[in-house]
């Protein structure tokens, strides 16, 4: 089979915008997975139990558990209980959902990485809770992060076609689409894996430069 370049570009755009889906979806859920992998840190840091063993079950069990299942159970099995959205919501959630397990066990690494003894000059100096995280712990403890957080990012991204089985029209979804109806999958597969090279190479200049400018601002 030879490739088609007019083909090719016929297909561009519907490919360029089911890129855009994708991209919405990682942005979305990568958002999600930051503010619940937090939520997750702070609560598996707290003295009290009733926090403290909750956000530990809820990280160890969606850690142990496929993203592609997790999926299915939230866009087939949580509206029998009432709980319904969009394919496009319920992926972005399961994106969010399963990487906040992981991006709390990044928090939690480098929250523990600040020396004890900074919190000992924060409480000599009277500070409160949310001024203590603020100006003292989050600073020392974010650039150290950069890196990791930004390996999970690229990696949602590419995890991103696990939403075609909930019919999430995002790109590879969209190529399989392509495929059926013309009968030729060499040239929208090929562009699908271009642009996720693309997105991806981008992506990691992009977390290198913040990884230095954050180095940079703590140093």
């Amino acid at each position: 089979m030879i490739f088609d370049w007019g083909f090719a570009l016929e297909i561009l755009p519907a490919l360029l915008r089911a890129g855009l889906v994708t991209l919405q979806c990682t942005v979305v859920g990568m958002s999600l997975a930051l503010v619940l992998g937090l939520a997750w840190a702070l609560m598996r840091r707290s003295p009290r139990r009733i926090l403290a063993w909750p956000a530990t079950w809820i990280v160890e069990f969606v850690r142990s558990t496929p993203l592609l299942v997790q999926v299915y159970f939230l866009f087939y099995v949580l509206p029998e209980f009432g709980l319904s959205w969009s394919p496009f919501v319920t992926g972005a959630l399961g994106l969010g959902l399963h990487y906040s397990a992981y991006t709390a066990e990044v928090y939690r690494a480098g929250i523990d990485n600040v020396p004890s003894g900074q919190w000992e000059a924060a409480r000599a100096l009277n500070l409160g809770w949310m001024e203590t995280w603020r100006s003292v712990i989050l600073p020392q403890a974010v650039p150290p992060m950069v890196p990791a957080l930004g390996n999970y990012l690229v990696g949602m991204f590419k995890e991103t076609p696990i939403l075609a089985a909930i019919t999430v029209q995002e790109l590879l979804q969209t190529a399989k689409l392509i495929g059926a109806e013309s009968f030729r999958y060499l040239e929208p597969l090929t562009l699908v894996g271009l642009l996720f090279l693309l997105v991806s190479l981008t992506s990691a200049q992009l977390i290198g430069w913040l990884e230095s400018r954050t180095a940079e601002a703590a140093s």
